[in-house]
C-alpha cells in the first residue's frame, strides 16, 4: 500500500474511543456488575490497537516530511534513511495490527485457562516412550519459561525411562491459548541409543491438550462415580507408594477412566483425577456443540487442531517441521529445550490465516 493507502485505513479509527469507554466501564464494574475479567481482555486489546494506530498515525506524518525533502540536494541522502525507516516501520505495524485481528476472530473462550497435558507413546516401542518423555520435557521447560506450574496427574514409566502416557496439569494465564494447536501426532526420525547399525527409526507419540475446566462448566453427579483406590504403580523402587493412595475414577454415563498416582495422599490424588475428568468432559461437551453448530470457522480450526502428523522431529538433519503451516526451524535440540515460543505463535498465525483462506 502507499501512504494514502495506511493513511485511508486508519483514519476513522474508533480503537482509541472504544479504550475509553472500556476504561471508563472497568472503573464502574463493582457498581455494574459486569465481568472484570472480560471487560480486561477487551480493553488489553484495544489500548494495544490504540497505541499501534498512533504509532503508524506518527511514521505517516514523518514519512509525509522525509518525502518532502527528497529534492533537497543537501538533504537527500538523510531524507532516503528516514522514508526507509518510517516505510519499514509503517508496515511492521500494520502486519501485527492485521495479526492482532486475525487473532481475535479465531479467539476461544477458553483462551485465557489453564490446560491439562496428555502425551502417549504412539508406534515405535521404546523408542516411542523415550520420544513421549522428551515431548513432555519440552513443554515442561517452556512452562518453566513462561513462568507456569506444571503438576503431575498421572504416568506409566517404561523400564528405560520413557512414558508410555503422562498427563499434567499446567496453570497460568493464557495456557490453552499457546498451546492449543499443538494436539496431534507428532513424529520422531532418529537412530535409537540401542540401534547397533546406525538405522533411521521412525516413532510416533500423540499430543492432547484440554481447557481446565471449572465446576460450573460441567456437573457431575456422585452417584454416576465409580471411585477406586490402589497402589500406585511405576518402575519399581522409590517411585512406587507403599499405601494405597492411587485412585481411579469412572465416569459411568460416559465410560470415561481417569486416573492419578502423582502424590501420597489420597484426598489430593483424587481432586487432581476429578480435575483431569472435569476437563475432558469439558473437551467431549465443546466437540459435541462445534458438530451442532457446523460452524465453517469451528471445523477448520477443529481439524488444523487435530490433524494427524502435525510435526515431525528430524534429527539427523536438525530439523523440526511442522506439516500443517509446511514451515521448518533448524534448531531440534533448542526446541525440545522447551525454546518454542518462536514456533508456537507462528504455527498459531498461520493454521489461522490457512483456515481463514478456505
Amino acid at each position: 500500500m502507499n501512504i494514502e493507502d495506511y493513511q485511508n485505513k486508519y483514519k476513522e479509527s474508533k480503537a482509541l474511543e472504544i479504550q475509553h469507554s472500556l476504561e471508563e466501564r472497568m472503573a464502574n464494574a463493582h457498581d455494574t456488575g459486569e465481568d472484570m475479567s472480560s471487560l480486561s481482555e477487551e480493553l488489553n486489546y484495544y489500548s494495544t490497537l490504540a497505541s499501534k494506530i498512533t504509532e503508524i498515525k506518527k511514521a505517516v506524518a514523518s514519512l509525509k516530511e522525509a518525502q518532502e525533502l527528497l529534492n533537497d540536494a543537501e538533504m537527500k541522502e538523510l531524507a532516503e534513511a528516514e522514508v526507509a525507516k518510517n516505510e519499514e516501520t509503517i508496515q511492521e505495524l500494520d502486519e501485527e495490527i492485521i495479526a492482532m485481528e486475525i487473532d481475535r476472530q479465531f479467539s476461544d473462550e477458553d483462551d485465557m485457562r489453564s490446560a491439562v497435558l496428555e502425551i502417549r507413546a504412539g508406534a515405535g516401542g521404546d523408542e516411542a516412550a523415550l520420544f513421549a518423555a522428551d515431548l513432555f520435557r519440552m513443554y515442561k521447560n517452556f512452562a518453566t519459561i513462561k513462568d507456569w506450574d506444571i503438576s503431575m496427574i498421572d504416568y506409566n514409566v517404561t523400564q528405560e525411562g520413557g512414558y508410555k502416557e503422562v498427563i499434567a496439569q499446567i496453570n497460568g494465564k493464557g495456557v490453552y491459548k499457546a498451546l492449543k494447536y499443538e494436539s496431534g501426532v507428532h513424529r520422531v526420525q532418529r537412530v535409537p541409543t540401542t540401534e547397533s547399525s546406525g538405522r533411521i527409526h521412525t516413532s510416533t507419540a500423540s499430543v492432547a491438550i484440554l481447557p481446565e475446566a471449572r465446576n460450573i462448566d460441567i456437573d457431575i453427579k456422585p452417584e454416576d462415580l465409580n471411585i477406586e483406590v490402589m497402589r500406585a504403580s511405576g518402575a519399581g523402587g522409590q517411585c512406587v507408594n507403599r499405601t494405597d493412595s492411587a485412585v481411579r475414577i469412572t465416569h459411568i454415563p460416559t465410560g470415561i477412566v481417569v486416573s492419578c498416582q502423582e502424590t501420597k495422599y489420597q484426598a489430593q490424588n483424587k481432586e487432581k483425577a476429578m480435575q483431569l475428568l472435569r476437563s475432558r468432559l469439558y473437551e467431549k461437551k465443546k466437540s459435541e456443540e462445534a458438530k451442532k453448530r457446523s460452524d465453517l470457522r469451528s471445523s477448520q480450526i477443529g481439524s488444523a487442531m487435530r490433524a494427524e502428523k502435525i510435526r515431525t522431529y528430524n534429527f539427523p538433519q536438525n530439523r523440526v517441521t511442522d506439516h500443517r503451516i509446511k514451515k521448518s526451524w533448524h534448531n531440534l535440540e533448542d526446541i525440545l529445550n522447551g525454546n518454542i515460543e518462536e514456533l508456537l505463535e507462528e504455527t498459531r498465525h498461520q493454521i489461522q490465516v490457512i483456515a481463514l483462506k478456505e
